[in-house]
């Protein structure tokens, strides 16, 4: 069997909360005051151009929150995005884990996931993310969200890996059904804090 050289990881759910979610959204509407229902269909009305890098974080505020008066500010309903970023309670192990992996070197380490350039920028800050992963194919940066096929094939071109190289780890089943409809293996991350074992289980070893 082709041994594994390529780590794709999700970030939201595997290593970190998922930043800004519907939950985190509908505690955005209860916190600042805003229709729930309509704050929501805007987002998702413009959330593909915010999480592929086509709409800035200023204008996604225009078009989702401020396109009426507020008695708030911008930069505080920012920060109340930005503080939905924390960590799971298996995240100091699981940073742990990653930056052993990354250090053994048998590994290429790569974040995989659906963000917006405001809060992929911000996690990989506060987070020290760079430490853990070499290379980003957040939405952001490619302009390739999952699960589009071409979110996948995008790394294995840049990275000239062939699918069953790479495993790739989501919480989320409808990415990983299909990364593995692609050829990639798969590991479908619903208890991070069992993620060791589980990429044991896969043939991952060291960190």
């Amino acid at each position: 069997m082709t041994e594994i050289s390529l780590l794709l990881w999700d970030i939201g759910g595997v290593v970190l909360s998922n930043g800004w979610d519907e939950t985190d959204r509908h505690a955005a509407a209860d916190r600042f005051g805003l229709d729930a229902e309509e704050f929501e269909r805007r987002h998702q009305n413009v959330m593909v151009d915010f999480e592929t890098g086509r709409l800035g974080a200023e204008e996604y505020l225009s078009r989702t929150v401020f396109y009426t008066p507020r008695p708030f500010s911008r930069e505080a309903f920012q920060k109340f995005m930005l503080d939905c970023s924390v960590p799971l309670p298996s995240t100091p192990g699981t940073l742990a884990m990653a930056r052993g992996l990354r250090a053994g070197g048998k590994y290429l380490m790569a974040a995989l996931n659906n963000e917006s350039l405001l809060l992929n920028q911000f996690r990989i800050a506060s987070f020290h993310l760079a430490e853990v992963f070499q290379v980003f194919f957040s939405s952001c940066f490619t302009g390739r969200r999952k699960p589009d096929p071409d979110a996948y094939r995008y790394p294995l071109q840049i990275t000239q890996r062939a699918p069953e190289e790479a495993l790739f780890l989501d919480d989320r089943l409808d990415n990983v059904k299909a990364a593995a409809q692609l050829g990639l293996r798969t590991l479908w991350v619903r208890d991070p804090a069992t993620l060791r074992e589980e990429l044991a289980g896969a043939g991952v070893t060291g960190g």
